[in-house]
């Protein structure tokens, strides 16, 4: 299986950025692979939030409990 298609657009004390970048007819989005997007970045937040700009371009925060993916949120 494919997996997201995405980049690290900021990396502050607070939040990681990152942004979709598809292509969506070989990618799944970041919404459709959150998990595992959750997964991959893990080590790299450190505590920190995890925003993303979808494929849309609307940015909102991937909520994250005990390690795992646990839903959406508007920033």
């Amino acid at each position: 299986m494919t997996k997201a298609n995405y980049r690290i657009v900021e990396s502050t004390f607070e939040y990681v950025l990152i942004e979709d970048l598809g292509p969506w007819d070989r990618n799944p989005t970041v919404t459709n692979a959150a998990e595992e997007v959750v997964a991959d970045m893990l080590p790299v937040l450190n505590g920190r939030r995890l925003d993303y700009i979808d494929s849309a371009g609307d940015r909102a925060t991937i909520l994250i409990e005990d390690g795992k993916f646990a839903g959406f949120a508007p920033i």
